[in-house]
């Protein structure tokens, strides 16, 4: 059992460090370019935020406990964990379903330039994955469920195996998976499987395949990003979702400490792998980090070539429009100092 508790303190804390950082640097490259960000980019926006959260205002009170051996909190922070973990994971699969719709929606007309949705349409859906993640924390405070420790005690989650003896929980824990899982899985497999098919066709219209529009390799791209992040989440979950499910419906001691915390750490790394997705997938991302790093002092060579590398595949986050004016006289800048230091 010690074993296990050193695990879940390394997971714990290394999921804390790398979710901090890596969305952290999501958000700064994100407010450097406010002013010229695309509607779908906010959502990226809101899953670092969502992700940068949990980090935040869950990790510490688990790897503390980790340390301790035991919950260190009462149960009115168990009661806050508990919270926070459901808020924030159904604000994440909401805004996964959302994206993967606007990504569809736009996906219809694959080369047409125009805008299909707009920023304040965008804005209202995300005011509207938080309420809709709300409504469903709020309940068990209520009486429709509660919230309860972990079966090895280092955090806390719904209460899963209270729920059986409660009038009300078995219709919780259905109405839960279905509305939070199924439904918005379901809905994320077919877009993307939609988008896939219409590419298949548009890359098989295109006679020479050299001369590919490069909308459509974007698209293409973007959908790689959005796919991945979606089963990274979904993934992720789905095997907590299946212990807890099935510590509802048995015993909670029939199920050994490892196969209960195991899925429970796997789940708390989902909000690790969206940044390192974007650092492999976007090239602007990766140099706009780079370039950060020279700036913060990081260690590394000055190369000339990263500096005059071009938007490519014109992908940020989500996002298709070129660098601002001032961040291209920044890379001029940084071009002209990396030449200077490489004559002399």
């Amino acid at each position: 059992m010690l074993k296990l508790i050193a695990c879940s303190l390394s997971v714990f804390l290394c999921a804390a460090v790398l979710s901090i950082v890596g969305n952290l640097l999501i958000l700064v490259m994100a407010s450097k370019r406010s002013n010229h960000m695309k509607p779908p980019e906010l959502l990226s926006v809101n899953l670092a935020v969502t992700d940068l959260g949990a980090a935040v205002t869950m990790y510490p009170l688990a790897v503390a406990s980790s340390w301790n051996h035991h919950w260190i909190g009462g149960h009115s922070t168990c009661y806050y964990y508990g919270f926070m973990g459901f808020f924030l994971g159904v604000t994440s699969i909401a805004t996964l379903m959302v994206m993967a719709i606007i990504r569809f929606s736009v996906s219809v007309n694959i080369q047409a330039p125009k805008e299909k949705v707009s920023k304040r349409c965008v804005k209202m859906l995300v005011a509207g994955t938080w309420l809709y993640a709300l409504l469903w924390a709020v309940l068990p405070f209520v009486g429709w469920g509660e919230y309860g420790p972990e079966p090895f005690g280092l955090s806390c989650t719904l209460a899963w195996g209270n729920l059986k003896t409660m009038k009300t929980g078995f219709s919780m824990i259905i109405c839960m998976l279905i509305m939070n899982l199924v439904i918005p899985a379901v809905i994320i497999i077919f877009c993307y499987s939609a988008m896939a098919v219409k590419l298949y066709l548009t890359y098989k219209s295109i006679e020479d395949c050299q001369h590919i529009p490069s909308v459509v390799r974007l698209q293409r791209r973007l959908m790689i990003i959005a796919v991945l992040i979606s089963l990274g989440f979904i993934g992720c979950w789905t095997p907590y979702a299946i212990v807890s499910l099935w510590s509802t419906f048995h015993d909670s001691a029939s199920i050994p400490p490892v196969v209960s915390m195991l899925p429970c750490l796997f789940a708390k790394s989902s909000t690790v792998y969206n940044p390192l997705i974007y650092y492999a997938f976007s090239k602007p991302f990766k140099h706009e980090v780079k370039q950060l790093g020279r700036v913060c002092g990081w260690p590394g060579t000055c190369d000339a070539n990263m500096a005059n590398q071009t938007n490519a595949n014109g992908i940020y986050l989500v996002s298709t429009r070129k660098p601002a004016s001032c961040q291209i006289i920044m890379e001029a800048a940084l071009r002209f100092q990396c030449k200077g230091s490489i004559t002399s």
